[in-house]
């Protein structure tokens, strides 16, 4: 019994499977139609078969298959390696995991506050948009595109979470002024304005040398050499003489030729009060200093203008640095420069540049400047090393970013704007000076912009592949 009913089930079976397929084959029966992704994994028969009812395929083409139905995709046409040419796939056929509303998503009220959603566009750059939330062929969400923005194909949209996993952070740019220190190494040297040479006008006989020697520090009018000379001794009796007869035009002449001659006033003023020359005169320091150079002897013979000593007032020095060719832009007269000598360490001497002189040395193609420093306890001696810092920039304020910012590629600088909701534009700029962790933007960003300071350099990469899909595909809009 039970062999019967077995037998009777597996030939109705067996009809119903011939029914079926009798129905399909007359046309009678139709299966439903697989979207045209799933179509290409098909048998070609079945495939006819499927697509014998489907709709003709509408819209832009989006990118090409692989024929065989292979996972080979290209966003331009090309041709397999056995000749065949790669399918053609329209808006209409791209697969989407979604069920998309019969109707696109209502813009918001404007009174509201809230952006209105225009569209949604091909992650992957690729044209294709949608009225409505949708997937492309890898699952990706098709991207918002809100009203009002400007998408001129640079701009680039970053999900949340990525912002969040990639550490991305902006901040805002700001108007300040760029202090840039330049650092170069200098020597003290003497004021030449404060040197002094102490020597006689006319040949003379050196009585008698003070107790000065080199190195020594002395005052202003301190006795130094007391010396004879025979034609200051006649131009004194002649203006004893003129003195005593009365004076006039006689008199101012001779004390004129002693003017000449170098003698002191105090000297003068003693032949006027006692009318009587001396036979000596002594030469006083002209400066209080210290004496760089003891050339008087006792009992020597000293020509006209011979050296006897060399003063040197050291209450200010100099500092010579030497600032390489391509700094010297930077170097302003009167800019601040701080001075450590490295034989004293833990002090710190402020002064202003005084001077850039014109040449470039052609050894070293550095410039000499001088800065003046004070001096008032002669800690600075003739020939120290020295470390100088000189502040450069301009004091006026410019719009300035952080260093980190700027992405230099060597043919051009670029900025990432945070233009809000995700977006980022990466903007050319020209830069300007840079100093203490930042740099000027003289074109391309404003004050109050929001730059990128970190990982700017993953958006920079992803704008430029989306440019560069933009390209692949630019050939297919052209008629």
């Amino acid at each position: 019994m039970k062999r019967l009913v077995l037998t009777a089930t597996l030939v109705a079976a067996a009809s119903a499977v011939g029914f079926v397929g009798y129905m399909v084959g007359t046309g009678d029966l139709r299966l439903p139609p697989l979207p045209a992704a799933a179509q290409a994994y098909l048998p070609s028969s079945m495939r006819a078969a499927s697509t014998s009812e489907v709709a003709p395929a509408s819209g832009p083409i989006i990118y090409y298959r692989h024929p065989d139905g292979e996972p080979v995709y290209s966003a331009i046409p090309r041709q397999t390696d056995d000749g065949r040419a790669f399918v053609a796939v329209l808006a209409s056929e791209d697969l989407s995991f979604d069920k998309p509303a019969e109707t696109a998503m209502p813009a918001s009220d404007a009174g509201t506050g809230e952006r209105v959603i225009l569209y949604y566009r091909n992650p992957m750059g690729l044209p294709d948009t949608s009225p409505v939330p949708k997937l492309d062929s890898m699952g990706m969400d098709y991207t918002p595109v809100y009203a009002g923005e400007d998408d001129d194909g640079s701009t680039v949209t970053v999900s949340a979470g990525k912002l969040q996993r990639t550490g991305v952070k902006t901040i805002l740019a700001t108007r300040s002024a760029i202090v840039r220190p330049v650092n170069v190494p200098g020597t003290v040297i003497l004021d030449e304005r404060r040197v002094s040479v102490v020597s006689i006008r006319t040949e003379a006989f050196i009585e008698e040398v003070s107790d000065v020697t080199s190195g020594s520090t002395i005052a202003q009018g301190q006795p130094l050499v007391r010396f004879y000379a025979k034609e200051i001794a006649a131009a004194g009796a002649l203006y004893a003489a003129d003195v005593k007869s009365g004076g006039g035009p006689a008199a101012r002449g001779s004390l004129q030729r002693l003017e000449n001659l170098g003698v002191p006033k105090e000297a003068i003023a003693e032949i006027e009060r006692t009318g009587k020359v001396p036979i000596s005169v002594t030469l006083m320091a002209p400066r209080s200093g210290v004496v760089l150079e003891r050339m008087a002897v006792d009992g020597m013979m000293s020509e006209a203008g011979e050296t006897l000593f060399r003063i040197a007032d050291i209450s200010t020095v100099w500092v010579e640095a030497n600032v390489p060719e391509f700094e010297l832009d930077a170097i302003r007269v009167g800019a601040e420069a701080t001075v450590r000598i490295r034989s004293l360490p833990g002090k710190v001497f402020k002064g202003k540049v005084g001077l850039i002189r014109p040449e470039i040395e052609v050894q070293t193609r550095t410039a000499r400047i001088r800065i003046e420093l004070a001096n008032p306890e002669g800690a600075l001696f003739a020939n120290m090393y020295a470390d100088v810092e000189i502040v450069t920039g301009s004091p006026e304020p410019v719009v300035t970013v952080p260093d980190s910012a700027v992405i230099d590629t060597g043919d051009r600088q670029v900025v990432i704007l945070d233009k809000g909701e995700g977006r980022f534009e990466p903007r050319d700029v020209t830069i300007g000076v840079r100093g203490a962790g930042m740099t000027e933007i003289m074109d391309g960003v404003a004050e109050g912009d929001r730059v990128v300071v970190s990982a700017n350099f993953l958006i920079d990469a992803e704008s430029n592949l989306k440019a560069a899909l933009s390209a692949l595909v630019a050939p297919e809009a052209q008629p």
